[in-house]
């Protein structure tokens, strides 16, 4: 009986391998140390280095692929002259960018102004606190704190936490002081000029009255880069508004013009890609407006998401193909990380490298 019980144990241990070239292709092998410190060796490994590493690694190459694809020439049947410079045409790849407000709470704002300074993106998409943030840290500084500050001890300072970012209360009162005059000017115009503003117009508007080389949204409004926020209304921005319905009642936003805004801009564009930075409103938005072209060409999710809950912020990128808002023959990635530290490394091994080997 030993024997037997040591023969069974020993055909389930050793199962024998059958060779298969499709799934054996890539051997695991990580940096090799004894080499020295090369950055740029070692973020080359991570592709063969497994789990996140190797999604890291994979987006990389996605990027890169919409870079190449971007910097073609447009096909001259493509040109389309509209009197809307924000859905013509203007490279072969268009390049969406999305991200939610803690982005630009954060010091990734620096890194997506970069994007924007240069014309690296096509469009945004990113919520209310997206917006404001950025308006907010032209007029005062967002502080590091700690994710173990008491909310209690600081309401009663006037302090709000964002994750361990701690923003005083007198930056609202900034922002208000700043921002309500434009809404009043705003209104002027819409009865004036009877200029129908959207979210898209209103933020380039604020772009454009900010006049700030460190804001993001001066770089889009002078780039002609349109910014769209589908929930303008969630956040300091939503509650400035509201305020001035009781100070100068009356100011419009059109959101069904965005909507077709965005939509045109996915349609109309010879070759799409989407990069997204977190989940919710602004990933749909981006992913939605992809499906009118039968799908998005290039993607890349970054976000700590997952799927069990059916959720479309942790829906993998093959959930998306089933829509048709990534293409059935693309190669999508999602990297499972915090895009703080994800987003200035991926990049660093993309845009940048490509932007400064040009210039």
């Amino acid at each position: 009986m030993a024997l037997n019980d040591a023969s069974t144990a020993q055909e389930a241990l050793f199962v024998k391998s059958t060779v298969d070239n499709s799934l054996l292709k890539e051997k695991v092998q990580g940096y090799d140390w004894s080499q020295g410190l090369d950055y740029k060796k070692l973020f080359n490994s991570f592709t063969h280095t497994g789990f996140q590493a190797t999604n890291f690694g994979l987006a990389v190459e996605e990027i890169n692929r919409m870079i190449e694809c971007r910097n073609l020439p447009i096909p001259t049947d493509k040109y389309i002259d509209t009197e809307d410079d924000f859905t013509t045409i203007k490279n072969n790849c268009t390049i969406f960018l999305g991200y939610t407000s803690n982005m630009v709470s954060s010091g990734i704002r620096e890194t997506i102004k970069f994007l924007v300074q240069h014309k690296l993106v096509d469009c945004i998409v990113t919520t209310a606190g997206g917006i404001e943030e950025d308006f907010i840290k032209c007029l005062a500084p967002t502080f590091l704190g700690d994710f173990n500050l008491e909310g209690r001890m600081l309401r009663e300072k006037g302090i709000n936490r964002i994750g361990n970012l701690l923003v005083p209360n007198d930056n609202y009162c900034l922002f208000e002081q700043w921002v309500l005059p434009i809404f009043d000017q705003m209104l002027i115009e819409q009865k004036g000029k009877e200029i129908l503003w959207t979210p898209s117009k209103l933020i380039s508007r604020l772009g454009q009255e900010i006049n700030n080389e460190d804001s993001i949204y001066y770089w889009a409004y002078k780039n002609k880069i349109p910014v769209f926020c589908p929930g303008l209304t969630d956040g300091s921005i939503g509650d400035m508004l509201f305020l001035h319905t009781f100070r100068n009642a009356g100011l419009v936003l059109d959101i069904i013009q965005d909507v077709r805004r965005i939509n045109l801009m996915a349609i109309k564009a010879v070759n799409n890609g989407m990069i997204i930075l977190g989940g919710g409103i602004i990933k749909h938005h981006i992913c939605n407006a992809n499906l009118m072209k039968n799908g998005a060409d290039f993607a890349v999710f970054v976000n700590t998401a997952t799927e069990y809950d059916g959720s479309d912020s942790g829906a993998r990128p093959d959930e998306a193909k089933s829509w048709g808002k990534i293409k059935k023959d693309a190669n999508p990635v999602k990297i499972y990380g915090e895009a703080t530290l994800i987003f200035p490394l991926l990049v660093a091994q993309t845009f940048a490298k490509s932007f400064f080997k040009e210039t």
